[in-house]
């Protein structure tokens, strides 16, 4: 079956084979059994369905679907609706973190016995998966010409000995951890002490800031550098509502921009220590944001 995938944006995870498509139909259509609007972001989904409107112009059979929607997420095919490379052994997870919806939307964690290989695992929490699985995903990661990347994140209070060590026989891009409260760090620092054979760079650590409005600026670039003199390397992610999406002010999107690019967040500490501040403030972040977008831009 001939199926085109149609997305209302492009993300760095999107397909990129000549029956995916993004927005709009073109003057030039393959011919196609059905069309699959996928809509991934809740604040995408009118858009989704004017998009479907549209393609319904063209094909009789249009779908529309996707996380946003609910739609089931138990089967994964590789490079269907996200990039060949992407792959999930696991779905759901145990938490309920208030700021998630993957149990809402998944359930709680179950193992997927034939999940396709790749070297980007996406799982929302493999850590909680048993001993036996989590073997069949080091095994199969071994076997991948490109080295590995826990993009989903590992769970830092799950990553103990017996973890490291699988770790330690691979070859790995990036290992992804989280850092979404103060009470956060505590296991951060644990797991990153036990990761200490990896270089800072291998170390990202999701930061979500700016959660429902409550944490102030201050709070946020704390919990930043508190990641930092970690050992981690801090991936800024401002909170969205699962219902809409909001346009934050200028300086809470100069700190998700600078604490989300590496380069800019070592310029960051050699500008504090050279040219502004001798601690990270606002106005020594708005110093460093401004020289990092220079030295980024050229």
């Amino acid at each position: 079956m001939k199926i085109i995938r149609v997305f209302p944006q492009r993300t760095s995870y999107t397909p990129d084979d000549p029956m995916v498509f993004i927005g709009d139909p073109p003057l030039w259509r393959p011919a196609a059994d059905e069309v699959h609007i996928s809509v991934t972001f809740t604040w995408d989904i009118e858009e989704g369905k004017r998009l479907a409107e549209a393609w319904g112009n063209h094909y009789p059979v249009v779908h529309l679907g996707g996380p946003a929607l609910n739609s089931p997420a138990n089967e994964f095919i590789s490079g269907m609706y996200i990039k060949h490379g992407v792959t999930f052994t696991s779905r759901g997870c145990d938490n309920h973190c208030p700021w998630c919806l993957v149990p809402q939307r998944e359930g709680k964690l179950i193992e997927l016995s034939d999940f396709a290989p790749g070297h980007i695992i996406q799982d929302n929490n493999l850590l909680q998966a048993s001993r036996t699985h989590l073997r069949q995903v080091f095994a199969m990661l071994k076997t991948q010409r490109k080295a590995a990347t826990f993009a989903g994140g590992l769970d830092a209070r799950l990553v103990n000995d017996w973890i490291v060590e699988q770790l330690r026989g691979l070859r790995i891009s990036q290992i992804f951890l989280a850092a979404d409260t103060e009470a956060a760090l505590v296991p951060l620092e644990t797991a990153l002490q036990k990761l200490s054979f990896l270089p800072r760079r291998k170390k990202r650590v999701y930061v979500m800031i700016g959660y429902r409005g409550d944490e102030t600026i201050n709070d946020a670039i704390h919990r930043l550098e508190e990641t930092w003199q970690l050992g981690g390397l801090p991936f800024a992610q401002l909170y969205q509502p699962p219902d809409a999406f909001f346009q934050y002010p200028y300086v809470w999107r100069a700190i998700a921009r600078t604490w989300s690019r590496p380069a800019a967040m070592f310029d960051l500490h050699q500008v504090e220590a050279d040219s502004c501040s001798g601690q990270i403030s606002i106005s020594g972040l708005l110093c460093a944001a401004s020289y990092a977008d220079n030295v980024l831009t050229g």
